[in-house]
């Protein structure tokens, strides 16, 4: 190796994983290549191991996996399992389709949907990670050079830290990954011209009619917003996002925001929607920590295929790999399927490891692609206006169920067919 990189063994069946990421599509990552018998070191950038953000929605295909980990049983109390999926209009309040989910979605696709405070759900990987065995986790540690161009194994240089060796390194270090400009020199991700705003709020602070347990779906012209329980249905996670100029930091999702902002980006709404805006304090600070948090949205073109998302011993996972709008709630899903996938294709010790890693590019990109196709064309639906928007609403309020149902999404197992209907 260039930098004298220690030899660190893993040259049995075990292989030594080095995941770039303590996320949740590095901490899913762990667990899927730990399950496996392989020992895994994961390094997180930041000091303190935690994950941002509000909520989270996991579809069956998600929770089926964290299922089989046995995880469900420390995840279930932690989050809010909604009876339906309902969409409304932004300006009238109407009610335009309805999908049943609780025990309609289990008993379809063998897994509950479930909406989770993403803090909860990554403090259910770490824990059940850093209780398997030959697992490291290290903090404030990021990838800063990587050399995988030797036979025996990928080098990488991580922070301060003498340069360290492994078999496999997963790069699921996030949207802005340097794994993935280390492998691939692809430039930065772009800006979309979406704007999401997010704000939670206690359930005991909202009036009795807001208190709402369902995921419900407000679509507006240019804008829409996404409300839905979290925390065993104790708070309300809201989203408004849309099509409007963004003033703050590019690259971080904490950026205090003024409710004017949020409300100028939705323009006229319903009653229903406008006393749950208001339910949001003004200003964030000290006693309203609630409040509203932006972030610019970016992108990357969809994986263009498999040599993006694996190359020789290093893998891409998660956002690093494949970025998604928020528009069909796929983010941790995509993660965590990447996450099986991956431990899978380290399970195949007929392959050596660059053979491993392709067997699992081979298997995800299409899937990613198609998701993160599907997730834009979503966005674009969302914000109809005109014509194109009147079209939608009549196809919702005759279809219904019939078109927000996803068989293709929440039935999905890696190498095999739809689970039947």
């Amino acid at each position: 190796m260039v930098w004298g990189c220690a030899d660190q063994g893993g040259h049995s069946s075990a292989a030594q994983v080095l995941v770039a990421g303590g996320g949740i599509g590095g901490m899913a990552a762990g667990i899927a290549c730990a399950r496996q018998g392989h020992t895994v070191r994961v390094f997180e950038q930041y000091g303190v191991l935690g994950d941002v953000g509000a909520g989270v929605q996991l579809g069956p295909n998600a929770t089926r996996i964290l299922q089989s980990w046995g995880l469900l049983e420390a995840l279930t109390p932690l989050a809010s399992q909604p009876e339906n999926l309902v969409v409304r209009s932004v300006s009238t309040g109407r009610i335009l389709a309805t999908l049943p989910l609780g025990a309609t979605t289990v008993k379809r696709y063998g897994a509950p949907y479930l909406c989770v405070h993403r803090a909860d759900l990554h403090r259910v990987l770490a824990d059940s990670l850093s209780q398997m065995a030959d697992v490291s986790i290290r903090v404030g540690r990021s990838v800063v050079e990587l050399d995988d161009t030797e036979e025996e194994g990928v080098c990488m240089r991580v922070g301060d830290d003498p340069p360290v060796q492994g078999d496999v390194l997963v790069g699921a270090d996030g949207l802005w990954s340097l794994t993935r400009q280390a492998l691939l020199s692809d430039g930065a991700p772009q800006p979309t011209g979406h704007v999401a705003y997010r704000a939670m709020v206690s359930m005991a602070d909202l009036a009795p009619a807001l208190r709402d347990q369902n995921v419900t779906v407000w679509l507006g012209p240019h804008v829409h917003v996404v409300q839905y329980p979290v925390r065993a249905g104790e708070s309300m996670n809201v989203v408004v996002a849309a099509q409007a100029p963004f003033s703050g930091v590019a690259q971080w999702w904490d950026n205090a925001t003024p409710a004017f902002e949020v409300k100028n980006a939705l323009g006229n709404t319903c009653k229903a929607l406008a006393d749950m805006i208001a339910s949001v304090p003004d200003e964030r600070g000290i006693d309203h920590p609630d409040a509203w948090l932006a972030w610019q949205l970016f992108e990357r073109p969809p994986v263009a295929g498999p040599d993006e998302m694996a190359r020789r011993r290093v893998a891409l996972l998660g956002d690093a790999a494949h970025p998604m709008f928020p528009y069909l709630a796929q983010g941790a899903g995509m993660a965590i399927e990447d996450a099986q996938a991956l431990g899978r294709a380290l399970s195949m010790h007929a392959l050596n490891v660059p053979q491993q890693l392709r067997h699992y590019a081979l298997n995800r990109w299409e899937r990613n692609a198609f998701v993160q196709q599907r997730a834009k064309r979503n966005g674009d639906i969302f914000h109809a206006d005109g014509f194109k928007r009147v079209g939608r609403d009549l196809a919702m309020w005759a279809m219904g169920a019939k078109l927000l149902d996803q068989p293709w999404l929440y039935g999905y197992e890696a190498g095999t067919s739809l689970l039947a209907k």
